[in-house]
Formats: structure tokens, sequence, C-alpha cells
């Protein structure tokens, strides 16, 4: 099954191919739908290439959902599925209350379910830093939600008047000898540290050994040197979107069902 995946986070929009457990032609447009929707049409029909059979969309920003479905639409001819906690899907949603759950968050479970296993713990290290759990028997029973990297480095520049923004990356000195390196290894090893203890916790919660997976655009800076065994897996979101639809089936009269409902 060839299908368009699009990933929809608060600062950029991933957008791929996923054909039988494969992800390929991924973009990543910074700003999304609303800032760059020129771009985002332009990968969406590259993307497309010479036709596909469904699509998915996994959004943290419901406001823009509509314009995500005229444009698939319009590009690839097929109605897009949009996930909720209510879509069939490989995780059962055992949680107060489903309907906050972000899309993104129910994506990482699926696909790290489908990939490694469970019981699992998913980091995902974006605007956000989010852990999902997932149970020895499939159930997503929540997790844990802390500011992302991002928030920590840009709010110091923001409310300080002489700290400055500070590119996340790069080699972490042992002593900070200017402001930016102080700044960087508040942000590398004090935040390792925080996802320890995070992960920590939720282990002392757990019945079972879960397997560890992290994604996002900052996972692998972050946890660089954490001496915990975290697989990282850098297209798990699009991955999980792949599974879900096709958990779904026929996925164009399943997204046009919930198109419809929209």
């Amino acid at each position: 099954m060839h299908c368009i995946v699009i990933d929809v986070g608060n600062t950029s929009t991933g957008i791929a191919r996923y054909n039988c457990g494969r992800i390929s032609h991924i973009s990543h447009i910074h700003g999304g739908i609303r800032k760059r929707p020129v771009e985002c049409a332009t990968a969406v029909r590259q993307t497309v290439g010479k036709g596909v059979d469904g699509a998915i969309l996994g959004s943290v920003v419901p406001a823009v959902n509509a314009a995500w479905q005229r444009l698939v639409r319009r590009a690839a001819g097929v109605p897009l599925l949009v996930v909720n906690s209510e879509t069939p899907m490989q995780v059962r949603v055992d949680y107060p209350q489903p309907k906050t759950i972000g899309p993104d968050r129910l994506a990482n479970a699926c696909g790290g379910v489908v990939r490694y296993g469970a019981p699992l713990i998913v980091a995902d290290f974006g605007t956000a830093l989010t852990f999902d759990i997932v149970t020895a028997d499939c159930r997503y029973v929540g997790g844990v939600i802390a500011p992302g990297l991002p928030l920590m480095t840009d709010y110091l520049h923001e409310r300080t008047a002489l700290l400055p923004y500070l590119k996340l990356g790069g080699v972490c000195p042992r002593i900070g000898r200017s402001t930016k390196g102080a700044m960087r290894i508040g942000a590398h090893i004090g935040y390792r540290g925080m996802v320890r203890e995070i992960v920590n916790y939720l282990l002392a919660s757990s019945r079972d050994r879960p397997h560890l997976c992290a994604t996002g655009g900052y996972a692998r800076w972050a946890i660089q040197g954490l001496d915990m065994p975290f697989v990282i897996d850098p297209t798990l979101t699009l991955f999980g979107l792949g599974c879900i639809l096709e958990k779904n089936g026929q996925p164009a009269k399943q997204a046009r069902r919930t198109e419809e409902h929209a």
C-alpha cells in the first residue's frame, strides 16, 4: 500500500511516503501549512509521485486540518484519514480523557509496538518532550510531558537581556568558558539528567522491563552519553501513522468516512 503520511507539529510538519513499512521521500517544513503553503503543496505532489492509495494525518494543530484535507484531495485525489483516539490502531487507549492525547503520541506508540514490541516507553524530543507508555498487553496508559530543548533555550534568550540565542547541537565543553558554552552545558547535561530521572521514575512504576525508544529532531543530541539503552528512531512517528492507516484496511474508504464527519 502506497500512502502519504503527514505529521503536523507545533513547529514543523513532516511529510513522507509509506509503503509496506518503508518510509521514503521525507520532507520537513518549518512553519507548516500556515506559513509555507506552497512548500507543503510541493512536498505533497512530490510524495504522491505516480499515485497513492490513501493518506493519513496526525495533527496537534486542529485549526489546519481542513486545509490539509483540501490540499491532499487536490494533489493526491484521495481523502485524508485524521487520527484521533477513536481511530482503530495497534494499541488500545486506556486513558481517562482519550480525546486529549496528541495524535503524534498515539502514532509513536503504534509505531513503537510494531517495530520493537511491548512493553514500551517512547521519548519524543520535539518542541515539547513527551514520554508515552505502552503496557505488555498493548494498552496506551499515558506518560509524561516536559518542556522541550528549544523551549528551554529560546526562553532564556527571550526573557533575559544578555543571553544569546543558542543553536542546539555541537560539542558540549567540560567548562563553560563563554556564555554560549555555559548555556550548551546547561541544555545538554541538565536535559540529560532530567531525561534520566523521568525514565527511572517510570521504570520504578513498571512491572516489566520496557523497551526504550527515542524519536524527534533533538533525540540524538539530547541523549548522547546517556547510560540507558535507548534506540533512536528518527522516522517513528511517520512510520506509526502508516501502520495506523494499514490497520484501518481500505484507506480511501475509511478516510472518506472520517472526512465526512469532520
